[in-house]
């Protein structure tokens, strides 16, 4: 049996504009701003530039789950579609990370994906 894969940072606004193919590991984050606990689905928020993105991940791994709405949440998942063109993440993680500084852990992801083109590219 094979390991699922460790899953690459992917911003909420890559994930909903269906830039990642369905069945890929991703890490992303993003505020928590509704739980449905019947579907066992949360929705993921973030702002980008001007605009606001949303992503649904499926909490059915991780339940028992206590939502914590407008905090920050790190989701470790694979891409999944949903009906018509819509995009969700099968949450393996989903972990409250109150107090973090999105803007910097958005600017290291920025500088890790720098560091990673460079390394290759060297090779």
């Amino acid at each position: 049996m094979n390991l699922p894969e460790a899953g690459q940072y992917k911003f909420l606004w890559e994930i909903s504009l269906g830039e990642i193919q369905e069945g890929k590991s991703v890490r992303t984050f993003g505020r928590l701003i509704s739980y449905d606990a019947e579907q066992s689905e949360v929705i993921l928020a973030t702002q980008h530039d001007s605009s606001q993105y949303q992503v649904i991940v499926s909490t059915t791994f991780v339940e028992p789950f206590q939502p914590h709405f407008g905090t920050p949440y790190i989701t470790l998942g694979e891409i999944q579609k949903k009906e018509g063109d819509q995009v969700q993440i099968k949450a393996r993680i989903l972990t409250c990370v109150d107090g973090i500084n999105v803007s910097l852990l958005e600017h290291a992801i920025k500088e890790q994906r720098r560091y990673f083109q460079e390394r290759e590219g060297r090779q």
